[in-house]
């Protein structure tokens, strides 16, 4: 019998863009960066998301707490993203840096990390003006994000 994972326990209906506690596994704390309201139709586009991935994956794991990094990856609902960091970093210090990543994406000029044919399975699939746009909205969202926001609302 298959059990129901703990996203799915979610109710999305009254899930708002922002930044959650997903789970606590261990040592590991999985936050959701929610950019999108879900099942309201206006979702990431495919290209943009895949550029803000590379963007701040680069990004979490060239900060200071690089070591702490666990993992970084879109949802496949393409609301948002998963973040997962050892509980060693606060949730205020977690914040900071999804704060920071996202402005740096918000403002990246240049070349895409990782996304040359060599280092990419998709490298075709990117669109940074879309990704500094949507980074940008989410950099908004999370203005309002603090340990005591990370609560999934009811």
């Amino acid at each position: 019998m298959l059990r129901k994972i703990a996203s799915f326990t979610i109710n999305h209906d009254t899930l708002t863009p922002g930044m959650y506690i997903s789970r606590v596994d261990g040592d590991c704390v999985t936050y959701d960066l929610r950019c999108k309201w879900p099942n309201r139709g206006d979702y990431l586009p495919q290209a943009p998301l895949h550029t803000i991935e590379h963007l701040v994956a680069t990004y979490v794991r060239s900060s200071a707490w690089s070591d702490q990094v666990v993992y970084f990856g879109p949802m496949g609902c393409r609301t948002g993203f998963y973040l997962i960091m050892r509980d060693s970093v606060s949730h205020q210090q977690a914040i900071d840096l999804v704060k920071a990543a996202f402005a740096f994406a918000a403002g990246f000029e240049g070349e895409i990390p990782g996304a040359k044919q060599i280092e990419c399975g998709n490298c075709l699939e990117h669109d940074l003006s879309g990704a500094k746009a949507e980074a940008a909205a989410y950099v908004r969202v999370l203005e309002k994000c603090t340990p005591d926001t990370l609560v999934y609302p009811e």
